[in-house]
């Protein structure tokens, strides 16, 4: 895709549209490392904050528990229809 540099106050800058932003999941007030490669090519690598070991112990267990709970109430239920199909 080809991109024009244009001036942003003092400095300069690339327009991204919002098909480019919601491809690579990007907002407004993201950050984004930019790194200059031999020969001059620029990469733009997003930032993405990382989930802490807890933060996915927390999710493990509370994923856990809901599935333990609705497997409780698909038994029960089955169970039920179990009963009354041989009563």
């Amino acid at each position: 895709m080809v991109k024009t540099i244009t001036k942003v106050g003092n400095s300069q800058g690339i327009i991204f549209d919002s098909a480019i932003m919601e491809m690579a999941r990007l907002a407004t007030g993201d950050e984004v490392n930019v790194e200059v490669h031999e020969g001059g090519t620029i990469t733009i690598t997003p930032l993405r904050p990382k989930t802490s070991p807890t933060e996915v112990t927390k999710v493990i267990k509370q994923t856990m528990r809901i599935t333990h709970e609705r497997c409780a109430v698909l038994h029960e239920r089955h169970a039920r229809r179990l009963h009354s199909s041989h009563g």
